[in-house]
């Protein structure tokens, strides 16, 4: 009998781990030298999945001509990949434009008479078919002044497009083409090295005309900046003039938008995805460092390089996708890490190919599966095949139910089905308020025009029974036993004491005098209410509505929130009283504690009604729970300030004196605790390590 007891337990624990097992999210990692990260509903970068696999790499590139040797590259700094996958690689230590296809086979070499420092490259497809090879070159002309030249296939020279003559672009600015892109119309969008005007436009008529500046980048004004701003003469603000950063490079997609990425951290939006006026459309929770490089791949994905390495792809709305990639030391080269990138570009397969100028190498980064899934549902959503795109969700949900994104992407799919309920779910496993906002509107619409009438007619039969039972009690006194029950229990000293707290927050005046003078001052009746306001707290804390949650979900730390309460209370309240002692005020300890406790009836009060009407809010009426909390939050100060002037008889003048004396000891106080902490720290840490230092020589005897 012992024996089958034995292995029903057994068997029924394997079940319950494998049912466990089952259950949690498959992460799987691919053996890469770099992690993979995303963006977590929070804004936070989170490991995932590997994204992309590094597969290969263009060290030399192969030559097409029977006889001749294969040659390497020197210090490239970009790559543009045309519509069959040929690859076109500015090869600046060379002075040369290197054509060759995806395994790095030459082609073609393009200006190589003409060129001095090519460092940026476009490819532009005409209607017949035809490509021209668009070539920035920063000192085309006699290494001072640079130019953009323009080649066909065969690299004949087509147009060389230099320093503009116009009034607008100055007379003084120099002219130093490093990276461009040309829309459909053959307009050119030219980054340039030093010029903080923005992107230089230059149409190609008339050999070249000037179209103005684009995009220019906003100069950044910290604190430090305002403070200068203050102090310093006029002269010494021009000495000191603020100017924006330049643009480092640019990209363009196929509906024409531009692109611009800044490598300086002083531009708050290091990457921008531009409308017709230059506006951005972009707004990114995570933004890379030291951006130098940007593309947009087919799904209309972004794809940034930075200068530490990394690669960041965004969808085209800013959401990041994956950020992979690592600085290369160089003790050891690795493919998948970079010691200088330069540029990164996407061909049609979302082959990803990165360059490493001091290397001279192009590394090639194949997608992954979960990588195909994410960006599959990328391309159905964008065609609007809401019921397509859930089936590659899926997919990526079951690979990694942690991935926010993919639940994000689900909850807009069920919302376009008008599937709210599910949709409002996905939206809080992404932590998506936006979209948990709209689902829960919906939702809530749809009830109330199925409930409407019913809740009318509970609230009349309400309204008729009261009435009904107010004539009973007037005329049968059917209610006299629960008022004498009520007022018995009234009659009891603490509890008066309890509910004098009602009184204290309507009429402060009478309160803070109950309190001194007719006994409503207790440590018990204080404590229940302090009671009740702390569990107020964590209910309305932990257990609000999604909208107006501020925690996360499943971190609870009630214990440390209830010591930090009770701390803070009979901290001010110690620090009061020892303000109001040498200033000669009356109050003693126990009444300006009460007064305090009081003092947050209104929360005690108003926080419920608060709580519930935030359980069915959406960003629609979120202004009502804003402007609630302004009310009560005032109230309290309000009650706190007649506390201290009433108990402790002052002035008002007396009282705004005594509260700056509190906080200035406040914050002393909480200065030298910080001091002796430090110092408390240091000798344990040093007995500690005298002690280990003590045994290691002992046992090493």
């Amino acid at each position: 009998m012992k024996k089958i007891y034995k292995r029903a337990i057994a068997f029924l624990f394997a079940v319950l781990f494998i049912a466990f097992e089952v259950a949690q999210p498959v992460i799987s990692f691919a053996k890469v030298p770099y992690k993979t990260y995303t963006q977590n509903g929070y804004g936070e970068l989170v490991e995932t999945q590997t994204a992309y696999t590094p597969y290969s790499t263009i060290t030399k590139i192969q030559s097409n001509i029977e006889g001749e040797d294969d040659f390497e590259l020197k210090k490239p700094e970009d790559i543009k990949i045309d519509s069959k996958g040929n690859l076109f690689i500015a090869d600046t230590g060379n002075h040369r434009v290197v054509v060759c296809d995806s395994t790095g086979t030459l082609i073609t070499i393009i200006g190589e008479e003409d060129l001095t420092a090519p460092t940026g490259i476009f490819v532009r497809e005409e209607e017949d078919g035809t490509e021209l090879v668009y070539v920035a070159d920063q000192q085309y002309v006699g290494k001072k002044e640079g130019a953009v030249v323009v080649y066909d296939m065969d690299g004949n020279l087509k147009a060389t497009y230099k320093k503009p003559d116009d009034v607008l672009y100055g007379s003084s600015t120099k002219y130093q083409p490093q990276k461009l892109v040309v829309d459909k119309g053959g307009n050119m969008y030219i980054s340039a090295k030093g010029n903080t005007n923005g992107v230089i436009q230059i149409s190609p008529k008339n050999g070249g005309t000037f179209l103005g500046y684009f995009a220019t980048n906003t100069a950044s004004v910290n604190i430090t900046t305002i403070f200068l701003n203050l102090i310093l003469s006029d002269e010494q603000k021009a000495r000191r003039s603020i100017t924006p950063s330049s643009v480092t490079n640019i990209g363009i997609d196929e509906k024409g938008l531009i692109y611009t990425v800044t490598s300086s951290d002083s531009v708050a939006t290091p990457v921008k995805k531009l409308n017709i006026a230059g506006g951005n459309l972009l707004q990114c929770d995570v933004y890379p460092s030291n951006s130098l490089a940007i593309c947009v791949g087919k799904h209309g994905s972004i794809f940034v390089g930075t200068k530490n390495g990394y690669i960041y792809e965004y969808t085209s709305e800013g959401s990041l996708l994956f950020a992979l990639g690592a600085k290369d030391d160089g003790s050891q080269y690795r493919i998948g890490l970079f010691q200088s990138l330069s540029a990164v570009e996407v061909d049609q397969n979302d082959n990803m190919y990165v360059l490493d100028t001091e290397v001279s190498t192009i590394h090639i980064f194949k997608p992954t599966e979960f990588t195909t899934l994410v960006h599959d549902s990328l391309d159905y959503f964008e065609e609007g095949k809401y019921e397509e795109s859930k089936a590659p969700l899926e997919q990526v949900i079951q690979m990694n139910g942690l991935f926010d994104y993919a639940n994000m992407a689900m909850g807009r799919a069920l919302y376009n089905e008008e599937n709210y309920s599910d949709a409002l779910s996905y939206y809080r496993l992404a932590k998506n308020k936006d979209g948990y906002s709209d689902s829960f509107w919906e939702l809530r619409n749809i009830w109330l025009n199925k409930y409407v009438m019913h809740m009318i007619i509970a609230i009349v039969a309400v309204v008729i029974v009261v009435k009904i039972l107010k004539k009973l009690d007037r005329s049968k006194g059917i209610f006299n036993p629960i008022r004498k029950a009520t007022e018995s229990f009234r009659s009891k000293q603490l509890v008066k004491q309890i509910f004098y707290g009602f009184k204290y927050m309507r009429h402060p005046f009478d309160g803070t005098y109950g309190v001194k003078r007719e006994g409503m001052c207790s440590y018990l009746a204080t404590f229940i209410v302090g009671v009740i306001g702390i569990l107020v707290f964590v209910i309305n804390k932990y257990f609000c509505g999604f909208l107006v949650k501020y925690v996360r979900d499943g971190r609870y730390n009630i214990a440390t929130d209830i010591i930090e309460i009770v701390v803070v209370m009979l901290f001010a309240a110690l620090v009061t009283y020892l303000i109001c002692t040498i200033n000669d005020g009356e109050a003693r300890f126990k009444e300006i504690l009460v007064g305090y406790v009081y003092s947050f009836m209104p929360y005690i009060v108003l926080q419920p009604f608060i709580y519930l009407f935030g359980m069915v809010v959406t960003y629609n009426e979120m202004f009502v729970i804003e402007f609630a909390n302004i009310i009560m939050f005032t109230w309290i100060v309000i009650l706190i300030f007649l506390t201290i002037k009433e108990i402790n008889n002052y002035s008002v003048k007396e009282t705004f004196k005594v509260i700056g004396l509190t906080i200035f000891a406040a914050f002393v106080f909480v200065l030298m605790a910080f001091v002796i902490y430090i110092l408390f720290a240091q000798i344990i840490g040093f007995f500690t390590s005298f002690g280990g230092e003590v045994v290691h020589r002992i046992g090493g005897r």
